[in-house]
């Protein structure tokens, strides 16, 4: 009898094996983030609490880079604290949220541990920045590069962990994976520092 939900195994596929050595560059979040765009708008909360953000709007050939990390779009929203409002870590005026817009919009970002190179292709990028959390839809490539790659409409990708999870229990919900094998997965770095990796990419 066919299996009613063949999806389930792939899902646990890219989690696991997509995954491993994938945690996002620690330093990255450290840097300071460079903007370019053709314009830009920008709404200053009305109240300065929480929940009421600062918003930053660019469009036209949006480019973003934080260390390692590297994002290209057609549109770019940003979210930030007002300067009064503290995050979890106490940081005040701290940004919580970019969502990127594409044909498609990119995102790169160098990994921890073995200093590989991970890319992604999507028609949006929804990126929580105080979760670390990214959910990419619609057109979803996700390469990483030595060991493998994804392709499929949704993926929930955490930078923290480097688990990444897509498909449902739909019969229309499809996902799909190259792996390569493992004499071709990059090395770890010596000393475990990829800052230089960072910018040979």
């Amino acid at each position: 009898m066919p299996n009613p939900n063949p999806i389930r195994p792939v899902v646990v596929c890219i989690a696991l094996i997509l995954a491993q050595s994938a945690f996002a560059l620690s330093t990255d979040r450290s840097q300071p983030m460079n903007l370019d765009a053709n314009q830009q708008k920008s709404t200053q909360s009305r109240t300065g609490k929480a929940g009421d953000p600062d918003i930053t709007i660019l469009d036209g050939n949006v480019v973003m880079a934080q260390g390692s990390m590297q994002a290209h779009a057609d549109h770019a929203t940003i979210y930030r604290n007002p300067s009064g409002v503290a995050d979890a870590n106490g940081n005040n005026g701290s940004l919580t949220r970019i969502l990127l817009t594409g044909k498609p919009a990119h995102l790169q970002q160098i990994h921890d541990g073995d200093c590989g190179l991970m890319t992604a292709d999507a028609d949006t990028i929804d990126y929580d920045n105080l979760t670390g959390i990214a959910l990419l839809t619609g057109n979803v490539t996700v390469i990483q590069h030595g060991k493998g790659e994804f392709h499929g409409q949704r993926m929930r990708y955490d930078t923290n962990t480097g688990e990444m999870e897509s498909g449902d229990a739909s019969p229309s919900s499809r996902v799909h994976m190259v792996m390569q094998p493992k004499s071709q997965q990059p090395k770890s770095a010596p000393g475990g520092d990829c800052t230089k990796a960072a910018g040979a990419h």
